[in-house]
């Protein structure tokens, strides 16, 4: 009994200085680890408070700094039962998702296909979700919400450390 009590305050002793966690196993690049810092998502519901979508967002600003430092970029891809179209400013209808910044609608928008190069920042591919770069005016404050004239998301708020 003494040696079996030995061996386990040994065992647990060595077992406790190992270096490895559950986060060993996963290899993300500096993007990915900055994207997911970045990411924020949101229930779209509509007025009766019942859930038609989720609305998610990656500040691209904070994920490439050095690439996307003109206006305000962002990768959003969002997910609604009822299929609907973003606001396009080039093309624009009644019945369009609008997605502001600080009330503003964007200066441009871009749908991506579900295989795209900001796939691998969410980490989500699905053929029922819609991909979209948007582009906003530079702005000092960063409030973002998704809205039509049925639904809409709550505000994602991002931090600005940078001009």
């Amino acid at each position: 009994m003494k040696t079996f009590l030995i061996i386990l305050t040994f065992f647990i002793f060595f077992t406790g200085c190992s270096s490895k966690n559950a986060f060993d196993k996963f290899k993300m690049d500096k993007a990915q680890e900055l994207s997911v810092s970045s990411l924020q998502s949101s229930k779209v519901l509509s007025k009766d408070g019942e859930i038609s979508g989720v609305f998610s967002a990656i500040y691209l600003n904070e994920v490439y700094p050095e690439s996307f430092n003109q206006d305000e970029y962002f990768f959003v891809f969002l997910y609604i039962k009822e299929a609907k179209e973003m606001y396009d400013p080039e093309n624009p209808t009644d019945t369009d998702l609008k997605l502001k910044l600080n009330s503003q609608l964007p200066v441009k928008i871009e749908k991506l296909p579900d295989e795209n190069k900001f796939s691998h920042l969410a980490d989500t591919k699905s053929n029922w979700n819609q991909y979209y770069i948007v582009t906003f005016k530079k702005a000092s404050t960063i409030n973002l919400v998704l809205e039509n004239g049925n639904s809409s998301s709550a505000i994602l708020k991002y931090k600005k450390d940078y001009p």
